[in-house]
């Protein structure tokens, strides 16, 4: 008898399951609820369970797990041609089925719940800095409509915004004065998870070694750990800058070669940290090689030789490509980073 395999639509409050014996061919489909999903799997032979890697699937990936089945979570973006027809939950469970038959598509590795908590941890602080900037553009604009300018960045426009706000109306003075408070809050805010990242790197080996490498620091390096996980999913350092979206878009045909800009293809947010990275290396690198050239690292160098060439934008893609090679051998073979390796 061939293995049961089980396609699972996953939402809410409603679950449709479409269940297959291996050979494609649907046998059963099913409609559940919270608690009758719980329990049907619960009482279901160990089978192979297809699931769309999308919100709470890396919960229900535990839960079945923990009930004796093989789950694998597969790419939406993968799952979706195997759809025929119009959208629905039953046309989408069968999609997994059909895409789970296809031995190219490479599951999502499984998240555990700390590395769930990390990744909320970075949404939340994101989310809180992104309301801070909002209000810090609102008071430099009530500001500036009354001759008042603040210094730019965040750290001295909350610096200098208290002495600026004497010079308005009293009622537009409160209100201000409020917006102020919620900016310093929200600074607490942001301050307060980068020190329970803080903690939470002292405790893992891997993200003590990322952040030895240039460019790479507490939030990069416990992003890219909690993201991917493990660099054992990952067969090069040129497939896990591919799956970040930092290698060149691909078009070509027969003899003819044609690269293009880089695929953004990856996480978003763990892609703009790394080239912020690069951007950082690339402005260490410019003051060193002010003071004393001799001390530039070769990363630093090449940094500097590709900028000249190509411009400071590329260079900072083209170094964070550069980067993230460098991050997945040193996870990869979980040795120290030398900067002078292979000189």
């Amino acid at each position: 008898m061939k293995r049961r395999t089980l396609g699972v639509d996953l939402a809410k409050d409603c679950f449709q399951v479409s269940v297959s014996h291996g050979d494609g061919r649907v046998i059963e489909r099913h409609r559940f609820n919270r608690a009758q999903f719980t329990e049907f799997m619960a009482q279901s032979p160990a089978s192979r369970v297809l699931l769309e890697a999308c919100g709470t699937a890396h919960h229900w990936a535990r839960t079945c797990n923990a009930l004796g089945h093989q789950v694998e979570l597969l790419p939406a973006q993968h799952v979706r041609p195997y759809r025929r027809g119009n959208k629905n939950d039953r046309r989408d469970a069968d999609a997994l089925l059909e895409a789970g038959r296809c031995d190219d598509i490479v599951p999502v590795p499984i998240k555990n719940e700390n590395q769930q908590a990390v990744i909320q941890l970075h949404r939340l602080r994101e989310q809180w800095k992104t309301t801070r900037t909002a209000r810090i553009n609102s008071l430099r604009g009530a500001l500036r409509e009354f001759g008042l300018d603040l210094p730019a960045g965040a750290v001295n426009a909350i610096k200098h915004a208290p002495r600026h706000l004497d010079h308005l109306p009293g009622h537009l003075r409160t209100a201000l004065q409020a917006v102020l408070q919620e900016i310093e809050t929200l600074q607490l805010r942001l301050l307060a998870v980068e020190r329970s990242l803080e903690e939470i790197a002292t405790e893992d080996a891997a993200v003590k070694r990322l952040r030895q490498v240039e460019g790479i620091g507490l939030l990069n390096a416990t992003a890219m750990v909690a993201t991917a996980g493990s660099a054992s999913h990952f067969p090069s350092g040129r497939q896990f800058a591919a799956w970040l979206g930092i290698t060149p878009r691909e078009s070509s045909s027969g003899f003819r070669r044609n690269l293009g800009r880089i695929t953004k293809r990856g996480d978003v947010y763990l892609r703009t940290l790394l080239i912020h990275g690069a951007r950082s290396v690339l402005a260490r690198a410019k003051q060193v090689n002010r003071i004393d050239p001799t001390r530039l690292s070769r990363l630093q160098q090449w940094g500097l030789q590709l900028q000249r060439r190509i411009g400071h934008n590329k260079a900072a893609v083209a170094l964070a490509n550069k980067l993230a090679r460098i991050c997945w051998a040193v996870w990869r073979t979980e040795t120290r980073y030398e900067p002078g390796y292979g000189a």
